[in-house]
């Protein structure tokens, strides 16, 4: 047995970014993941750059693992043959805007008629109900309308969006724990039931602290950068070479990092004698933080902090980050195997088990590579019965 989902069965509609890094997420875990593509063009995400001898590293990043069936969704044909498999599955996810999938013939009630014990997914921008329901979204409508970009960047400056795509992953993440959720629950009930996870709602989700923090001071958060707003230092800091993340939690250990760092005399300091002072003194206190740091270089102070218990780390970039040894160590870098490229290189999953490791094995698929296993395998099609359905362009 490899993977705590090993056995459970998922139909994806999922493509772009935010369904497929969800149903990755299963994958990872062992599920089989059966990825439904438009025959000949695929998902839409093929077709982004950069390129490894013209197959999409984007697309490769998010569907690693999965199995490609292509199927034409406006074909009475082919909506038979989902349908048989729709029966045979334990997930469907999907990440149309609403609407779509009912438009399309695939929407829950029709997909809960044919397996009442499904687990359907929707994920989307905004829900499937609100004002703003048919609203389309991107990644970064998600971040600029749930909060996110209005507390990220520097204080007086524009704001920025998050460096990677948090609004399509944070909604891939809520939806894979839900589904996991509505999994165990159906060990109970026996019933399969729709989940529905907006982009924009994960994103408020994720600003919890921000939110907590208006809720009890009526004040709006601003962007602070690199620090924290109720803790100094917790913060990035300039270096000789570079730049290091320095936190003191408690007085205890800012008191422990001006002695190790020699400079005991801004234990005296009124200014810094408190978290509360260091706060309210920030503009006096950031110059001299600067200077300070800038003295030794990054490795220097890890040499210093590190041994004294500290809470610091280095500010990597990410040829850094894939080669450092614990990363590696770790497996958040593997290879996986590609029926055209070879070995790939890969982002590994977070997600450590004791007994049912999850394994990472399979590359991307090309589009359509397992219509004909699938159709044999799963719903005991003849070749002669796929080479109709071909003819018919239903696949």
């Amino acid at each position: 047995m490899s993977g705590p989902l090993t056995g459970i069965k998922v139909l994806s509609f999922a493509r772009a970014l935010a369904g497929p890094y969800c149903t990755m997420l299963l994958s990872d875990l062992g599920a089989e993941v059966i990825k439904i593509e438009e025959p000949g063009s695929g998902d839409l995400a093929r077709r982004n750059g950069p390129f490894i001898d013209g197959i999409s590293s984007y697309f490769l990043s998010v569907n690693r693992g999965q199995k490609s069936i292509t199927m034409n969704l406006r074909n009475e044909q082919a909506k038979k043959v989902i349908f048989e498999m729709v029966k045979q599955v334990d997930i469907l996810v999907e990440n149309f805007r609403p609407g779509v999938m009912d438009r399309l013939g695939f929407g829950y009630e029709v997909i809960g008629g044919h397996n009442a014990k499904i687990i359907y997914a929707s994920v989307s921008g905004f829900g499937q109900k609100g004002p703003y329901a048919q609203k389309p979204a991107f990644d970064m409508i998600a971040q600029g309308m749930g909060g996110t970009v209005s507390i990220t960047g520097e204080a007086g400056r524009a704001p920025v969006r998050v460096g990677f795509s948090i609004g399509d992953i944070g909604a891939a993440l809520y939806a894979a724990v839900a589904i996991l959720a509505a999994l165990h629950e159906r060990e109970r009930s026996g019933k399969g039931q729709w989940i529905d996870v907006a982009m924009v709602d994960s994103q408020v989700a994720l600003c919890e602290n921000a939110c907590a923090r208006y809720f009890a001071t009526g004040e709006i958060p601003q962007p602070l950068g690199s620090r924290h707003p109720l803790t100094t230092p917790f913060q990035i800091l300039p270096t000789q070479d570079g730049y290091i993340v320095l936190i003191t939690a408690t007085e205890e250990e800012w008191q422990k990092f001006c002695k190790v760092a020699g400079r005991e005399d801004l234990l005296s300091d009124s200014r810094f004698k408190s978290n509360k002072d260091r706060i309210a003194n920030y503009s006096f206190y950031e110059p001299l933080m600067n200077e300070l740091m800038k003295t030794k270089t990054t490795a220097e102070w890890l040499a210093l902090l590190d041994p004294a218990g500290i809470m610091c780390g280095p500010v990597n970039n990410i040829a850094q980050v894939v080669n450092d040894p614990h990363i590696r160590e770790r497996e958040m870098v593997v290879e996986v195997d590609h029926p055209r490229l070879g070995k790939l290189k890969v982002v590994g999953t977070p997600m450590k088990f004791s007994r049912t490791p999850c394994k990472i094995e399979k590359a991307c698929p090309d589009v359509g590579a397992h219509t004909g296993e699938i159709l044999s395998s799963m719903l005991k099609m003849s070749p002669e019965e796929i080479e109709r359905l071909r003819k018919e362009k239903a696949i």
